[in-house]
C-alpha cells in the first residue's frame, strides 16, 4: 500500500504540532539563533548530494532544508512577525514584478540583460520604500550577508558590481593582477621584518582576486575547495590506511613517504 502523499500544509501542521505546548520538548526550545548553523548545514549537504549525483540522498536533503525553513517560518508565526505563507506571497511577488521579460511585456536578448535589468529593479524598489541618499540609501552591496562563508562572500559581492560594469574584461586581466598580488605578498614575506598583519592582508587580497577568477570562468568558490578539502581528506585517509598495516600512523614515516603515497592515491583515483 502507497503511504499517503503529504503536501507543504501538511509539514507547517507537523512543525505546529512539534511546537505545540505538549509538543517536543526539544523543538520547543529552538529559536532563530539556534536554528542558525543546521540551516547552513542543510544547504551544504544539498550542495554535496547533488555534486555526487546522489538523487536518493538530494531528495533527502530537500525535505530537510525545507524543514529548517518551515521550522523559521513556524518560530516567526508564534512570534507575530509573519507566516510561512507571507514569506511565499512575498517571494512570489517579487519574482514577478523582477521578471517582466517573462511575466510582462518587457524583452531581453541576453543573461547579461537579465542581471542588469535585476538590479535596475532592486533599485526602483527601494526607492519606493523610501531607501534615497537622504534617508540612508543602501549600498548595492548591503544585499551581501556579512555572515555567510567568506568565499561565498568576496563571490557575491564582485557578482553584483559585475552587474553595474565593475570587472575585469577578460581572465587575462585577473591573471595579471593575481601576480601583482603574488608579488606584494612575496614582498612582505621577504621584508627584514615581518609584519603578520601587512601578510594576512595579502594573503586576503590574494584570495580574493583567485575568487574573482572563479568568478569569471564560471566556478562557484565555495564549491570548488570543498571539493578540493573532501579530495585532500579521501587522500590523507589512504595514507592513513597504507600506514596502519604496517602497525605505523603518519607521525611515523618520513616526509618522502608520506609524498609516495599520496601519489599513489592520486594514481588510483585516475583508474
Amino acid at each position: 500500500m502507497e503511504p499517503e502523499t503529504k503536501t507543504f500544509d501538511d509539514l507547517i501542521a507537523m512543525m505546529a504540532r512539534l511546537r505545540a505546548e505538549d509538543g517536543c520538548p526539544w523543538d520547543r526550545e529552538q529559536t532563530y539563533a539556534s536554528l542558525g548553523p543546521m540551516l547552513v548545514e542543510e544547504a551544504y549537504e544539498v550542495i554535496e548530494a547533488t555534486e555526487a549525483a546522489d538523487w536518493n540522498e538530494l531528495r533527502d536533503e530537500l525535505g530537510d532544508l525545507l524543514f529548517q525553513i518551515v521550522f523559521y517560518g513556524q518560530i516567526g508565526s508564534e512570534q507575530n512577525h509573519f507566516t510561512i505563507h507571507d514569506s511565499i506571497q512575498k517571494v512570489h511577488e517579487k519574482m514577478t514584478r523582477r521578471h517582466p521579460h517573462v511575466f510582462g511585456g518587457e524583452k531581453v536578448s541576453s543573461t547579461a540583460e537579465v542581471l542588469a535589468n535585476w538590479e535596475a529593479i532592486k533599485k526602483e524598489e527601494r526607492a519606493a520604500e523610501g531607501k534615497n541618499a537622504e534617508a540612508g540609501a543602501k549600498s548595492l552591496l548591503d544585499g551581501v550577508s556579512g555572515k555567510i562563508p567568506s568565499l561565498l562572500e568576496a563571490y557575491q559581492l564582485t557578482t553584483k558590481a559585475a552587474r553595474v560594469g565593475f570587472d575585469w574584461r577578460n581572465t587575462n586581466e585577473v591573471f595579471a593582477k593575481l601576480d601583482e598580488e603574488v608579488g606584494e605578498l612575496q614582498s612582505e614575506i621577504n621584508h627584514e621584518v615581518r609584519n603578520s598583519e601587512r601578510i594576512a592582508a595579502e594573503i586576503g587580497d590574494v584570495l580574493f582576486v583567485l575568487v574573482n577568477l572563479a568568478r569569471k570562468l564560471g566556478v562557484e568558490p565555495e564549491v570548488a575547495l570543498k571539493g578540493s578539502n573532501r579530495k585532500f581528506r579521501r587522500r590523507f585517509q589512504y595514507i592513513e590506511d597504507q600506514l596502519r598495516t604496517q602497525g605505523r600512523s603518519p607521525g611515523d614515516a618520513s616526509l618522502d613517504e608520506l609524498d609516495s603515497l599520496w601519489n599513489k592515491a592520486k594514481e588510483d583515483e585516475r583508474i
